[in-house]
C-alpha cells in the first residue's frame, strides 16, 4: 500500500500498542478474610456500600500516599527491566488505579505487559496490597480493562493513522482508516472472542465499560467527513489552522486531533490511533492484537488488490482510491456508531444492522471455529485448523473451572460462614420478641410488638431465600456436571449455573442488611474499598 502512494523507503510496517492497565489495591489483611477475593479473585457476595463512586472524588483526588510509594516501587523495578512506564493515576472506582507505558512495537508491548502485571503483585505484596487483576472484583462499581491504544507505523516512523499536512498524506490516511474498519466491520465476531473470559462477561456493559456489541467511535468531524466522502461532496471549514485541504474535489479535509474516546464504545479512534477497550484488566493483549493485526492485514489485501485493478483498467491513481474509500465507507456504515452503547436503544439497532451480540462467552468463543473463521486463520497464517481448535476448547475449559471454583467458594462462605451468622441474630432476635412477649404480655398482633416480629420474619425470610438459591445451585451444578461436551456445558454454566449464582449472592447480600454489624463474619465493602 505504502509503496502504492510512492513511498519506497519503508521497509516493513509494524503494529504500535500503548496499554493502559487498570487494577484495584486493597489491603492484604481484609483480603486474607475474604476467601472469595482469596479463590476467586472477585467478591462474590457484597452490598454496595452507602457511598461508592458517585462523588468521583477518588478519580479526581490525589493519590494516598501508601499507594505512591507502591507506584514508586513498581516504576523503579519496571525501569529496571526496560518497561517504559509513562502515566499513574487513580481510576474511578474507589481503590482503583491506572499504570501505562510509551507505545512500544506490539510483540514487546504484551511481552512488557506481562511483566507490569506480575511485578505489580509482588510490589503490592511487599507494601502489605492485594493486587487485584480481576475484571470485575466489585459489583456496583467501575471494572478493570485493559485499554489498548492501538496504531500502525512504518520503519520510518511514521503513524499511518495520523492525519498528514499534505494531499497525498491525507488520502494515505483515509485509506488506512478505512482499512481498520473493514477489519473490525468483518471479524466483529473474532474480535469479540478475543476478549471473551469469565471474568470479562461480569464487566462488559456495565459502569464504563463498553457493550458486548463491537462497534467503532470516530467522532463528530471525522463522521462528518465520512458521510460527505458517501455522498461525494466537498467538506469545507474555515478560520481553522488545524483543517487541512486534501485538494482534490472528490475528498473533504481531515481535521486532526478533534476528538475524544466515547467511553462506551469497544473500539474508539482517538486522533491517531484506536483505542480497543473491551480487553479485560487480567488477560494478556496477544490474542486481541493478533485478530486486530490479522484482520486489518486482510482489509488492507483487499484494498491494494482492488486499488490495482482499477488502475489496471486505466483509472488513475488518486481516483481508484477515493472510489475505493468510497466504497468502503459505504460498506462499514453499520459498524460505525458514534451514541450511546448503554442504551437499550442500541442493542436493537444494532440487531437491525446485523451486528452480532454475543452477550456471554460460549458464544463468543465459538466465533473461533467457524468455517469462515478457520479459513481466515489459515489464509494469514494465523493459526491451523488445530490450532485453532486447541486454543478453542483450552479457553473453554477455563471459562467452566473458573465458574467451578465460584460455585465452590460461594457455596462454602454461604454454609460455613453467612448462615452461622444469620442463625445467631435470628436467635438474638427470637429471644428479644420472647421476652417482649412475656413481660408485657403481649401478643405478637399487638402494635408494640408487630415492628419486631416483622424484623424477625424478615431475618428468617431471607434466611429462607439463602436455602433455596443454594438448593436451586445444587441442582444446576449436579446438571452441569453430567454433560461430558465442553461447549454445551459452557453453555448450561452461562444460562443456569452463573444466574444461580446471582440468586445466592442477592441473598447474602440481603441478609448483609439485616445481620448485626458485629456478627457479620466478612469485611464488607466500605473496609475493602475505603481503608487503605
Amino acid at each position: 500500500m505504502l509503496k502504492l502512494f510512492g513511498n519506497n523507503s519503508a521497509k516493513r510496517v509494524t503494529a504500535t500498542v500503548g496499554v493502559e492497565q487498570e487494577y484495584f489495591l486493597i489491603d492484604r489483611a481484609f483480603y486474607a478474610l475474604r476467601p472469595d477475593l482469596v479463590a476467586s479473585s472477585r467478591t462474590l457476595l457484597g452490598s454496595k456500600p452507602p457511598k461508592g463512586q458517585e462523588l468521583e472524588d477518588h478519580y479526581f483526588g490525589s493519590i494516598k500516599g501508601r499507594v505512591q510509594a507502591f507506584m514508586n516501587e513498581v516504576e523503579y523495578e519496571l525501569y529496571r527491566l526496560g518497561i517504559p512506564i509513562k502515566t499513574r493515576h487513580n481510576e474511578v472506582a474507589p481503590s482503583q488505579f491506572e499504570i501505562a507505558p510509551i507505545y512500544e512495537q506490539a510483540s514487546v508491548a504484551a511481552d512488557h505487559n506481562q511483566l507490569v502485571m506480575e511485578i505489580m503483585r509482588s510490589v503490592a505484596r511487599r507494601h502489605d496490597f492485594a493486587l487485584l487483576l480481576h475484571e470485575k472484583p466489585f459489583a456496583g462499581v467501575n471494572g478493570s480493562g485493559k485499554h489498548n491504544n492501538w496504531s500502525v507505523q512504518d520503519s520510518d516512523g511514521n503513524n499511518l493513522l495520523n492525519p498528514g499536512q499534505t494531499p497525498a498524506e491525507n488520502l494515505q490516511f483515509l485509506v488506512f482508516l478505512m482499512a481498520v474498519l473493514k477489519a473490525v466491520h468483518k471479524r466483529a465476531g473474532l474480535l469479540r472472542m478475543s476478549v471473551a473470559s469469565s471474568g470479562n462477561d461480569h464487566r462488559l456493559g456495565a459502569n464504563e465499560a463498553p457493550p458486548a456489541i463491537i462497534s467503532v467511535f470516530l467522532g463528530e468531524q471525522l463522521s462528518a467527513i465520512l458521510d460527505t466522502i458517501e455522498k461525494g461532496t466537498v467538506f469545507r471549514e474555515s478560520g481553522d489552522n488545524q483543517v487541512i485541504a486534501l485538494g482534490i474535489s472528490q475528498l473533504p479535509a481531515v481535521q486532526r486531533d478533534n476528538t475524544d474516546r466515547n467511553r462506551t464504545s469497544p473500539f474508539a479512534f482517538t486522533g491517531n490511533k484506536f483505542e480497543f477497550r473491551a480487553v479485560g484488566s487480567s488477560a494478556s493483549i496477544s490474542l486481541p492484537m493478533t485478530i486486530l493485526n490479522a484482520a486489518v492485514a486482510e482489509a488492507l489485501d483487499d484494498i491494494t488488490t482492488t486499488i490495482q485493478t482499477r488502475m489496471g483498467d486505466g483509472t488513475n491513481f488518486r481516483q481508484a482510491v477515493v472510489e475505493v474509500v468510497r466504497q468502503a465507507v459505504v460498506d462499514t456504515k453499520a459498524i460505525h456508531f458514534d451514541g450511546n452503547g448503554y442504551a437499550e436503544e442500541w442493542v436493537a439497532e444494532a440487531e437491525r444492522r446485523g451486528l452480532p451480540n454475543l452477550r456471554k462467552t460460549p458464544e463468543a468463543l465459538a466465533q473461533m471455529v467457524t468455517p469462515e473463521s478457520i479459513a481466515f486463520f489459515k489464509q494469514t497464517g494465523v493459526y491451523s485448523d488445530n490450532e485453532a481448535e486447541a486454543r478453542y476448547h483450552v479457553q473453554l475449559e477455563r471459562y467452566i473451572k473458573d465458574t467451578e471454583i465460584e460455585i465452590e467458594a460461594l457455596r462454602d462462605i454461604a454454609q460455613t460462614q453467612i448462615l452461622p451468622a444469620a442463625f445467631q441474630h435470628q436467635a438474638i432476635l427470637a429471644d428479644a420478641v420472647g421476652e417482649l412477649l412475656d413481660v408485657l404480655h403481649l401478643k405478637t398482633s399487638d402494635p408494640l410488638a408487630q415492628a419486631q416480629t416483622a424484623t424477625l420474619r424478615a431475618c428468617a425470610e431471607a434466611i429462607q431465600q439463602l436455602h433455596s438459591a443454594l438448593a436451586m445451585l445444587a441442582i444446576t451444578t449436579t446438571a452441569m456436571h453430567h454433560i461430558e461436551d465442553a461447549p454445551a456445558k459452557a453453555v448450561h454454566v452461562a444460562s443456569e449455573v452463573i444466574p444461580a449464582l446471582g440468586h445466592i449472592r442477592a441473598a447474602c447480600d440481603e441478609l448483609e442488611g439485616i445481620v448485626a454489624d458485629s456478627l457479620w463474619p466478612l469485611p464488607k465493602y466500605r473496609e475493602l474499598l475505603f481503608i487503605s
